[in-house]
């Protein structure tokens, strides 16, 4: 396999993963391609037990909709761990149906959040705007710190949402 064989491979996945991560990040933070906005999806993350709705809705968003930024190749390491982080708490609200996407389950965001990963890890190949900046934005020790950071932040994310439903559910005192 060629160096021009495995650019492209990491292109192909870049434009696939982050074009998805992008669209469903404008349907959270614009309405976009028939998205509830910024407000509809905070009530939604409310009812899901994300609290405060507004705040977790625009990092949710956010960390989406810079898929962009991995179509284009541009700050991988950060983009591809914002998505990372995204996806984190996306899975925690699949898990309880299990793996499968047709029964509701994590299937989906586990393959994204993962396909992000890994991204963040090889970087973004030589036809990125990354390649033509020199890397300047696509360093290995940014990967570690920004999958790090999205790793603890999803941890903290779910653990705060756990705690939320549990005194949800809890009987009235």
């Amino acid at each position: 396999m060629t160096r021009s064989t495995l650019d492209l491979g990491l292109l192909g996945l870049r434009v696939g993963v982050g074009a998805t991560l992008f669209v469903h990040g404008a349907q959270k933070l614009f309405g976009w391609f028939g998205g509830g906005g910024l407000a509809g999806t905070a009530k939604g993350f409310e009812s899901m037990g994300f609290t405060p709705g507004h705040p977790s809705a625009l990092a949710a968003g956010l960390g989406e909709a810079g898929g962009a930024l991995l179509v284009v190749g541009a700050a991988t390491p950060l983009a591809a761990s914002a998505s990372v982080g995204a996806m984190i708490g996306a899975a925690s609200v699949h898990t309880p149906n299990g793996f499968f996407n047709t029964e509701g389950g994590l299937e989906y965001p586990a393959v994204l959040g993962l396909a992000a990963g890994a991204i963040a890890l090889t970087g973004p190949g030589r036809y990125s705007v990354d390649h033509l900046l020199g890397n300047r934005l696509n360093r290995g020790w940014q990967a570690s710190l920004a999958l790090s950071a999205a790793a603890a932040g999803g941890a903290f994310v779910v653990a705060r949402r756990n705690k939320t439903l549990a005194a949800a559910s809890a009987p009235a005192a």
